[in-house]
């Protein structure tokens, strides 16, 4: 008699994404670090991601900045310089050689920096003058101020914000990643624009749902004509902070613009995290941007093994980006393959300079 194969977990089944063929549905969310000193990303990336990957599996980079503009965190990644494109390319590699996928996840902070990052101290630019209430941690890692105001960018300013995405997304095809995802979440710049309570505009890019979206999908079009639809994904969070008056209008409305391009996939964050990390009941839901978004939908937010299952089994997402997860177990998809524990993850070490602590340092499962 003939032994039947376990059934596999929805988590653990194949997908194919556009050109790639995925082994699992677990992806790396990109998580900020904090380790790229100067800007520039470093060799101890090479262990921290190559660690993370597994044959067939989507990792996605941490935000990394697309000018010298888009600044607004301590010694976070960019990929605007060619000695920046050359410390990425080894990352790259050590991903690529054991089998993984790795899309670049471009960003530019708007808003949420302080004129201590900025080229001469200029004034952050955004949407509007609206600032962030709240604190920033400076450049020297021991002071904090209040967010900077920003400078409403000027109509005929926002095409050169467009051509640095476009400029990224090229360095990032020749550091050698896969494709890259396009920032619209969490309040930064595209998002400033995108939520009608920080855009305050009265030109094309205000007012009406169509013209503040006309921002992002400008940057949409220009990534798309410079590396092609199946490297380009988006990710956007209408349900988080900045508030909008009507989030799932705005994220149906993206979600179907965004069909026009035929981009790779759509990353959205659901509204189950609180600010301190963990997980809140939600009545708000991303099936209709689901359902009206024709290409690969991934999904994040405070997601565990079951709630993984769950969602790909029921069809509300394809993938399932993890996060802190992820970061505490480097073999997060073999430990779930297994039901085995997980590490717990240290906050205190999220974001300091160490190359090694809270970085490299989270145990395997045992061979």
């Amino acid at each position: 008699m003939s032994e039947t194969k376990p059934t596999l977990a929805p988590l653990l089944t194949p997908h194919q994404i556009g050109p790639f063929n995925l082994a699992h549905r677990v992806v790396l969310a990109p998580l900020t670090r904090q380790r790229s000193y100067n800007n520039i990303p470093q060799p101890h990336a090479i262990l921290y991601y190559s660690q993370r990957t597994t044959p067939g599996g989507l990792l996605i980079a941490e935000a990394t900045g697309i000018s010298d503009t888009a600044q607004g965190f301590v010694d976070s990644p960019g990929i605007w310089t060619r000695e920046q494109v050359e410390a990425w390319k080894p990352i790259v590699k050590g991903v690529h050689e054991k089998g993984g996928i790795f899309f670049c996840q471009i960003w530019h902070t708007g808003r949420y920096s302080h004129v201590d990052y900025q080229p001469n101290g200029q004034s952050p630019v955004s949407s509007s003058s609206k600032p962030i209430s709240g604190k920033i941690s400076l450049p020297n890692r021991k002071d904090v101020a209040d967010f900077s105001t920003p400078r409403p960018l000027k109509t005929e300013e926002i095409p050169n914000i467009v051509a640095d995405f476009r400029n990224a997304a090229r360095n990032a095809i020749d550091a050698g990643f896969d494709g890259v995802e396009i920032h619209g979440a969490h309040g930064f710049l595209p998002d400033q624009f995108m939520k009608d309570s920080v855009n305050d505009r009265t030109d094309r890019y205000g007012g009406t749902l169509e013209n503040r979206c006309r921002f992002t999908l400008e940057i949409v079009e220009a990534v798309v004509d410079e590396i092609g639809a199946e490297h380009v994904g988006i990710r956007l969070s209408p349900f988080l902070d900045p508030h909008d008056s009507n989030p799932e209008a705005l994220g149906v409305y993206m979600a179907e613009a965004l069909n026009k391009y035929n981009i790779l996939y759509a990353h959205l964050v659901e509204p189950r995290m609180d600010n301190l990390g963990g997980t809140i009941a939600s009545e708000k839901s991303l099936i209709p941007i689901r359902k009206a978004f024709k290409g690969t939908f991934l999904a994040a937010g405070g997601y565990d093994r079951d709630d993984g299952n769950k969602a790909v089994s029921s069809g509300k997402a394809d993938l399932v980006v993890y996060g802190r997860l992820f970061l505490a177990n480097p073999d997060l998809p073999k430990r779930f393959e297994l039901n085995a524990p997980l590490n717990k993850y240290d906050r205190e070490t999220f974001y300091t300079s160490d190359p090694v602590v809270g970085y490299t340092d989270y145990p395997f499962l045992e061979s």
